[in-house]
């Protein structure tokens, strides 16, 4: 077992917590585990009018022990087919790598992930297929929601 995070750390984690839970956004959520605050279990929606619609995905949150100053790890644990995610859950957004800056919070995280659900960068992506199908939105529902009942209930 590692050494116990600073408790600067485990405080900003506890106040972005109470935060996220008073602002009650619309289509996310996220809470620790309850033996660990560096890892957490977060949940997204799919947007109101994108092809995510009524779809929903669990995340996995994994501080560093120097949070903000360096990005969590997220990774989608429920299999997520999308242009920036591969299919080891791992995403490709800029905010999470060289973008990177401490004034993000687990808030504003996962709305930009919401956000990439229905407005990916297909320039960048991770899944080549999913990329090159956005363009045909019909079929790309239809590959998406297929993917979903196979691997995500």
């Amino acid at each position: 077992m590692s050494a116990a995070p600073g408790s600067a750390v485990i405080k900003r984690l506890q106040s972005e917590l109470m935060a996220l839970m008073m602002a009650k956004p619309e289509g996310i959520s996220a809470f620790p585990q309850p033996d660990n605050m560096l890892l957490w279990i977060a949940t997204i929606e799919g947007a109101l009018g994108t092809v995510y619609e009524g779809l929903k995905y669990k995340l996995a949150i994994k501080f560093p022990t120097d949070y903000p100053y360096t990005a969590p790890t997220i990774t989608f644990t429920t299999p997520c087919w999308h242009p920036n995610v591969d299919d080891r859950g791992n995403i490709c957004l800029d905010i999470l790598k060289e973008k990177w800056s401490a004034i993000y919070n687990v808030q504003s995280i996962l709305l930009s992930l919401q956000t990439l659900l229905g407005d990916p960068n297909t320039a960048s992506p991770l899944n080549g297929q999913a990329a090159q199908l956005w363009e045909n939105q019909p079929e790309y529902k239809r590959m998406l929601f297929k993917h979903y009942k196979e691997h995500a209930q």
